[in-house]
């Protein structure tokens, strides 16, 4: 792939840079400014079975299947290193693609990718079965074996730790990838590709395969030679590639759509809180599965809040991604800024109080859209209940506890939730009845690759990060030798 800003990017199959079968190529477009920045290979089903077939023939090659979990450690630390010594390029290019602050992306996306593959070269040594005690005459032990060819399919918001999160850990089980980054978003995936030629990745563990959902990403789901689906995106697509996956009776790991709440009680201490609110709703412009649109807030304290948040959100800095001081970026695509449009329309019409924001900023032609916070919305509105993904908060007042709960429940999501309070004793309790894959207590989005997330409800199911990502890469045998 060219790595200047006339973007030519090609097809990874096989250790290989090459052309789709059929020559389509798609645009790539800078949020920041709305201007085509250069093209990718549209890959079609030819292409797709070609990658398929290159991820079998090195899983069952010696080249890859044959390497100990050690030697497969290795290779994953030189990749850290890599990212290490390419982080000025990744972060150039995460953000040309994503309209990321450039900052963000350092501090964040580059410095999580790193960890995440140190971190599963550690876990890479520690696999291994269990001798099991039974009545039989017999030696009985497990073993825990590399599943095969995964399908990693990954969305827009942030492509390069999306992609690490099912990469990493399905390489360190010995697994083999085809990866078809979001057709909005394919540049770090492609400059990936070429790191993990460098570390020494033999020809054939990892594809990447660029293009568009219906065609590249059906054609994964339903190919007979994927024997695992990694999946992050919206919930709609998640039902049918999970449904294809039944179909086939392959594994799956979902990681879906979020509408998280905040909750902040009478104790809490707000200054911290709000903070933490506002990083819940505009990191990464709020394009964020697991970001916090919604807030509740203790009545005693609701009408200071949101006065609070009305000037501090007005302040934050939105601009060109580039600039280091940018805190709020572009949204990655058009059609992400319109929908934000409709919700705020909406809300208006629903009675909501628009106390900052509320409108698209005019920058160079890009997709900016102001960090808006909106009171008093019913329970039942369109814009509590869906999910935006954008920089919108919705503010709300409850009484009790009781009714904190139910409120930060009561959406069909359960990705993530988190409440602000001063009381330890009520943050076990409330912590325990919160219905999300992670919860946070007096901040937002802490997330170590230690940590493992993922959602409830319709957030999805399966767990990224942690020894628990390692685990849905493998399958367990079971092995009985008799003694007599």
């Amino acid at each position: 792939m060219s790595t200047n800003d006339n973007i030519d990017g090609q097809l990874y199959i096989d250790g290989k840079w090459r052309n789709s079968a059929s020559g389509s190529r798609s645009d790539v477009v800078d949020p920041s400014t709305g201007r085509v920045i250069g093209t990718v290979a549209e890959a079609d089903r030819t292409d797709v079975d070609d990658a398929v077939t290159a991820a079998r023939a090195a899983f069952t090659g010696a080249e890859w299947g044959g390497r100990s979990g050690r030697e497969r450690a290795r290779i994953l630390l030189r990749i850290a290193d890599l990212v290490r010594e390419n982080a000025d390029e990744l972060v150039r290019l995460e953000s040309l693609d994503v309209g990321k602050p450039v900052t963000l992306c350092r501090s964040v996306d580059v410095s999580t990718t790193i960890e995440q593959y140190e971190y599963c070269a550690a876990l890479a040594q520690t696999i291994d079965g269990a001798t099991r005690r039974t009545p039989l005459p017999a030696f009985a032990y497990t073993r825990r074996d590399p599943l095969g060819v995964v399908a990693a399919i990954t969305p827009f918001n942030f492509p390069l730790i999306l992609s690490t999160s099912k990469i990493a850990p399905a390489l360190a089980a010995g697994n083999v990838i085809v990866h078809k980054p979001a057709e909005e978003t394919p540049l770090s995936a492609l400059f990936m590709a070429t790191l993990f030629e460098r570390a020494g990745v033999p020809a054939g563990v990892v594809n990447v395969v660029t293009g568009s959902g219906p065609v590249v990403g059906a054609a994964l789901l339903e190919h007979p030679g994927v024997d695992k689906i990694a999946f992050t995106g919206s919930t709609e697509i998640g039902r049918r590639a999970a449904s294809a996956a039944g179909a086939a009776l392959k594994p799956v790991t979902m990681e879906l759509g979020g509408n998280a709440a905040q909750i902040v009680f009478a104790d809490a201490d707000v200054d911290k809180a709000i903070g933490a609110i506002i990083k819940g709703f505009v990191f990464n412009t709020g394009q964020f599965c697991m970001g916090g649109p919604r807030l509740l807030v203790a009545r005693p304290l609701y009408e200071t809040v949101v006065g609070i948040l009305a000037e501090a959100v007005a302040g934050v800095r939105v601009g060109d991604p580039r600039d280091p001081a940018t805190v709020v970026g572009p949204m990655a695509a058009q059609r992400h800024v319109a929908k934000v449009e409709e919700y705020v329309a909406l809300a208006r019409r629903e009675g909501g109080r628009v106390v900052c924001g509320g409108e698209r900023l005019d920058l160079d032609g890009g997709y900016y859209y102001q960090p808006t916070v909106i009171a008093d919305l019913a329970d039942d509105s369109r814009v509590v209940q869906e999910e935006i993904f954008g920089p919108v908060l919705t503010v709300q007042a409850f009484d009790t506890e009781d009714e904190a709960i139910a409120l930060a429940n009561g959406t069909r999501y359960g990705l993530a939730s988190g409440l602000h309070t001063t009381d330890l004793a009520r943050a076990h309790r409330v912590a325990d009845k919160l219905q999300a894959g992670i919860v946070w207590v007096n901040d937002w989005a802490m997330l170590d690759p230690a940590m493992p997330f993922g959602g409830v409800k319709d957030s999805g199911f399966g767990r990224e990060y942690g020894p628990e990502a390692l685990a849905s890469y493998t399958k367990v045998k079971s092995v009985v030798i008799a003694l007599d």
